[in-house]
């Protein structure tokens, strides 16, 4: 049976983690990028479709290259973090189903059917962006999620030999700046935005 996790690992995923607008000058390797993803691959979606297809980032070429298809202040923080992952769904990720999600012929569910696979990539490629966000904070890095972008620029630029992928999402990774963060936003208690039925 799971326990719940101790104050220190709640404050680190939840209470006082941030987004942050800069990082220290201190490099992120491509072992923790592999270790990002095999923490966020194991969180759920649905049928097991795992939509979500990642580009990561980190040559000055590349970020100078996403920074072009951003809003001025995103391309600012996308040169200067060590890293910015561009998160993409599959639309054709039916395809992978057979071997992805074995007990069901779960293929057929979207074969034909465009609106409701584009639905479904959206929908749980979405949640895979909120489970990059975790696995980085669970690891010990800061994150700095956006959708200020051209989406049709990104995709030219870096999904035009996957057609079928189509950018949700872009995210500055690193050891984040405490100085490049303003006071939080507001959060609501429970009461606010919740009910019980």
């Amino acid at each position: 049976m799971s326990q719940p996790l101790d104050d220190a690992a709640l404050d680190q995923m939840f209470r006082t983690a941030r987004t942050y607008n800069g990082y220290l000058d201190k490099p992120v390797s491509t072992e923790q990028l592999h270790a990002i993803w095999d923490l966020m691959k194991m969180a759920p979606t649905s049928a097991n479709q795992l939509p979500a297809r990642l580009v990561w980032c980190t040559s000055p070429e590349a970020k100078e290259k996403l920074a072009a298809c951003t809003m001025p202040a995103n391309g600012a923080k996308i040169r200067s973090a060590p890293v910015t992952v561009i998160v993409a769904m599959d639309t054709q990720f039916h395809e992978q189903l057979p071997w992805l999600f074995p007990h069901a012929d779960a293929r057929s569910w979207f074969v034909g059917n465009d609106a409701l696979r584009e639905r479904s990539a959206f929908l749980n490629t979405t949640l895979q962006a909120a489970y990059f966000i975790m696995a980085a904070r669970a690891i010990g890095l800061d994150t700095g999620p956006m959708t200020g972008f051209a989406n049709d620029a990104v995709d030219a630029a870096f999904l035009a030999e996957t057609p079928d992928y189509k950018s949700v999402m872009i995210s500055t990774l690193g050891y984040g700046d405490p100085a490049s963060i303003f006071p939080r936003s507001p959060r609501p208690d429970f009461d606010t935005f919740n009910r019980i039925a």
